[in-house]
């Protein structure tokens, strides 16, 4: 079950770390998504797992410890509304900039495409 688990950990993070490398901001966002995921499922899995226990009855080294499933439980809520609030974050850079690219050199090569046609028209005028 353990081996389970950390090949889909490793999964998650190089998916989550692929997507945040890309140039556009909905693949970041679902890099950022996917790794907070990989966290989660990293903290679960610490509460050591097992299967058709109880949680208070019998031994203490029988059951899976709370704490770490209480932990995933706030890590996802907060994972959400991060996610939303950066969803809107760039939903706004898209709506403001034209662009949904990160690095900002589509933004650069715009505002100089501007200025020179901006330049040509003043050219025609003058002429």
């Amino acid at each position: 079950m353990e081996l389970l688990y950390a090949s889909c950990i490793g999964v998650l993070v190089f998916c989550g770390v692929f997507l945040i490398l890309r140039a556009r901001t909905f693949p970041v966002v679902l890099g950022l998504t996917m790794f907070s995921y990989a966290v989660n499922l990293f903290l679960f899995s610490a509460g050591r797992l097992s299967l058709n226990k109880a949680a208070v009855l019998g031994y203490s080294s029988d059951y899976a410890d709370p704490l770490p499933q209480a932990l995933v439980l706030t890590a996802i809520v907060i994972g959400f509304a991060m996610t939303a609030f950066v969803v809107i974050l760039a939903i706004r850079g898209r709506a403001d900039l034209g662009t949904d690219h990160v690095d900002g050199y589509e933004v650069e090569k715009q505002l100089k495409v501007k200025k020179t046609r901006k330049a040509k028209k003043a050219k025609k005028v003058k002429s």
